[in-house]
């Protein structure tokens, strides 16, 4: 069973991974294809979208996998299939509320977000994926309670391929032939509809293949609980996990209703589309930085969990605080890296320096957002399952207040502000909370040595980004930033790698709890004189 679980863990942190990547890759092409106004179109739309995504379906995968793994673990059949047909229903339900709300209401909603010419017909597109995804959700956690992770996986992976497929395909059809931003946007956010439809094909196909529940042994064991139970039972383990799930996306919907309408005021509603368009580039960058952080923090939580299950409490604290070190480790000189080639980068990926110093800031968001997936992985593997999610609503409200104050005075400068200050409230949170739980690393010199390296890292890549502005001046713009940025980028990770064995902030004991690791380049540092005991 541990062998299934594990495997059953991997397999899914590996789909989640590549999700995510493509999440944020994709967003490079449809900027270059329909510009910043495109973007602020499907930056509006989307955050939308993921809320009520979030609100119907999150928490009720985990919940399914849950009680129909009990029931059949018990050899309750049927009672298994009713928790699928009571889940199904009221997901519908949920699902055809929300459609409602948003095919119905477009034009509301798209009032309130600063520009209903243009998002209207968006979130009317999207809206058709709230009718689907409710089933997909429903036959992911019934097969995940049957401890086959496989089709989730490989259903999520195919959603998102199709999904972006569908993005970059639109949006450059529409643009090409001159239907315009709008229906290049709508296209876009209908992405979520045709891998809707992808992801559950795939399901249907696996659900066709794999019948586990047979209806001999449905006969034999009738279900005995309540309809009124089973649904009561669904809805309080989904919880949680929805609110954890509805927050994130709630920082995209702050801004979706406040940028752009605050920016017009100040500069008028064209530039503060365009403004807004501008500020929407640092998500792709932030989901890069994030990429290990979310590996390990899905990773932390059963590790931790069963190290505690098992009465070690002092492993699980151990493994706590390896992950908060491996996580500063590779968040913070990911934030000061970016920070400092935002310019070239900005060009690079998109076209343009506009907005470069709005993206300077707005990347510290990633050593924030890092830590702050860690730190909440920690926290619900010790059980604190909404501490992490109150903590968050925390940072949210202060993402909105941070907005309304700052951008009147700073533009998107003061959004990236306010985005960076609400993350590193919620994180700082969590860190109390883990000190409560002895899980703390002031005693150990960590953050002061690894301070100096990023330290060195920061003036090395800083000089060497101005001398290669300077050698590739006469060469096109783009292809003299991308120079830069990829050049300056390698050589501030080498003096970081150097600096970060120079400065013991990784040593020998480190290693050990990496043997592969270890056996690989061990010789190398030490040959280097860069390893110390």
């Amino acid at each position: 069973m541990k062998q299934s679980f594990v495997k059953g863990a991997a397999i899914l942190s590996f789909a989640t991974l590549i999700c995510k990547i493509l999440g944020a890759v994709y967003r490079v092409p449809y900027q270059n294809i329909t510009g910043n106004e495109g973007m602020f179109v499907y930056q509006q739309v989307y955050p939308l979208y993921s809320t009520l995504l979030a609100m119907a379906t999150a928490g009720f995968p985990v919940a399914i996998s849950k009680m129909v793994s009990e029931r059949i673990a018990t050899g309750n059949y049927a009672a298994a299939k009713k928790v699928f047909h009571i889940s199904l229903v009221t997901l519908l339900v949920i699902g055809g509320v929300f459609f409602s709300l948003l095919f119905f209401g477009a034009g509301k909603l798209a009032g309130w977000m600063g520009n209903r010419e243009l998002l209207t017909l968006p979130i009317q597109s999207v809206s058709f994926a709230l009718l689907i995804v409710p089933v997909i959700a429903v036959m992911r956690g019934f097969f995940q309670g049957q401890q086959d992770m496989m089709p989730t996986a490989i259903s999520q992976s195919i959603e998102q391929m199709v999904r972006v497929g569908t993005i970059i395909f639109l949006a450059w059809y529409f643009m090409e032939y001159g239907f315009g931003i709008v229906y290049a946007g709508a296209g876009a956010v209908f992405g979520a509809v045709t891998g809707a439809v992808a992801a559950m094909a795939v399901l249907f196909v696996f659900l066709h293949k794999r019948k586990k529940i047979s209806l001999s042994k449905i006969q034999e064991s009738p279900a005995k609980e309540s309809t009124l139970s089973l649904l009561r039972q669904v809805l309080l383990l989904s919880l949680p996990v929805c609110l954890g799930a509805l927050v994130i996306p709630l920082f995209s919907l702050v801004d979706s209703f406040t940028v752009a309408n605050l920016l017009a005021g100040e500069i008028g509603k064209e530039e503060a589309i365009n403004l807004k368009g501008v500020f929407d580039r640092g998500q792709p960058l932030v989901q890069f930085a994030s990429f290990f952080a979310t590996a390990l923090s899905l990773s932390i939580v059963p590790a931790i969990a069963e190290a505690i299950a098992l009465g070690n409490e002092q492993e699980a604290r151990e493994q706590a605080k390896l992950a908060i070190r491996i996580t500063w480790l590779t968040g913070l000189p990911a934030a000061v890296g970016l920070s400092i080639i935002a310019m070239p980068t900005n060009v690079m990926l998109f076209k343009d320096p506009l907005g470069s110093d709005a993206l300077s800031i707005f990347a510290f968001t990633a050593v924030f957002l890092t830590l702050n997936l860690t730190s909440t992985g920690i926290l619900q593997g010790f059980g604190r399952v909404y501490l992490p999610v109150i903590y968050l609503f925390v940072g949210v409200g202060v993402k909105l207040l941070g907005n309304i104050l700052l951008i009147p005075r700073w533009e998107i400068r003061g959004a990236a502000v306010a985005t960076v200050v609400a993350y590193a409230l919620a994180t700082f949170l969590n860190f109390l909370s883990l000190r409560h739980l002895g899980i703390s690393l002031r005693t150990s010199g960590f953050l002061k040595k690894l301070g100096v390296a990023v330290g060195w890292m920061a003036l090395v890549t800083f000089g060497f980004m101005h001398l290669f502005i300077w050698m590739t001046s006469g060469i096109p713009f783009r292809l003299s930033m991308m120079l830069t940025a990829l050049c300056s980028a390698l050589i501030g990770l080498l003096v970081f790698l150097v600096a970060i064995f120079r400065y013991e902030v990784l040593t020998t004991a480190d290693l050990e709890k990496m043997p592969k690791l270890k056996k690989k380049i061990a010789p190398i540092l030490h040959k280097w004189r860069l390893l110390r005991s």
